[in-house]
């Protein structure tokens, strides 16, 4: 698998979306690179006011000039560990003191790790159990106290929660739970008017693609064909977070560029 340059796959949306999240507001998190930052450029591209969550602070300030250079006040960035849930609610209350509204939330975090079964601990699963599900957890608890009706959350899965490979138990569970987790908080939230949905990526040209070890080491190989760019998963969440979506609740969408359908 060749890696594709990330730098020339930065394009603003069509004009036809430029407007269509116009003065809402979104929290992304994981938004320093990969998905996120994708995520964050597209909402921002759409009219969005956004938030930028993520551990790294550093890495925060170079995703918020790769939008924006001039760092725009419709742009705020948060160090936020979302396995802290104070932290997290320090999160929500920055975007409502910033911005005034939450409309939006990319449930994005993530960790994965690479051991067998048998030298797993429970300090492994609980940090990706951590970070993978209750970090989405804690943003969709305080989102759904604060957001406006006609709300969305959207929670970034994997194609792991339908069909996995070795050596990554933790994650694909973390994921598989993701997706449940999204239809419960679907049934809950829509007598509030906010929607929750899932996105499952296949194969994403990100930096925790390249630095997996089975991919690294060549034990799984991926068909260049089938990794996608993290703008082609923005997209979908970008429409997921919108009014044209309006009429989408609990639902898991597999956005694999067919991968699954040849595994």
């Amino acid at each position: 698998m060749s890696p594709q340059n990330p730098t020339s796959q930065q394009s603003p949306p069509p004009p036809s979306l430029a407007a269509r999240l116009k003065d809402r507001v979104a929290i992304v998190t994981g938004a320093a690179d990969g998905i996120g930052l994708a995520c964050a450029r597209r909402l921002y591209g759409e009219g969005a006011r956004v938030l930028l969550a993520d551990l790294h602070d550093d890495a925060l300030g170079r995703a918020l000039d790769s939008i924006a250079p001039g760092r725009p006040p419709a742009l705020v960035a948060v160090p936020c560990n979302v396995t802290d849930e104070p932290q997290v609610q320090r999160c929500v209350a920055r975007a409502l003191t910033a911005f005034g509204r939450l409309d939006i939330i990319v449930n994005n975090a993530g960790v994965m790790t690479f051991k067998r079964l048998i030298e797993l601990d429970a300090q492994d699963w609980r940090r990706v159990l951590d970070v993978d599900l209750l970090g989405a957890f804690h943003f969709i608890k305080y989102g759904l106290t604060q957001m406006t009706r006609g709300g969305s959350i959207v929670n970034v899965s994997s194609i792991h929660a339908i069909e996995t490979s070795p050596l990554v138990a933790p994650y694909a569970a973390a994921k598989a739970a993701l997706v449940s987790l999204t239809r419960s908080a679907a049934i809950e939230a829509k007598p509030l008017g906010i929607r929750v949905n899932a996105v499952l990526p296949g194969a994403v040209d990100t930096p925790m693609l390249r630095q997996n070890p089975n991919i690294r080491s060549g034990a799984e190989v991926v068909d260049p064909s089938y990794v996608g760019r993290p703008e082609d998963l923005a997209a979908v969440i970008a429409f997921l977070a919108s009014a044209d979506a309006a009429f989408v609740q609990g639902a898991a969408i597999v956005v694999d560029g067919g991968r699954l359908d040849k595994l």
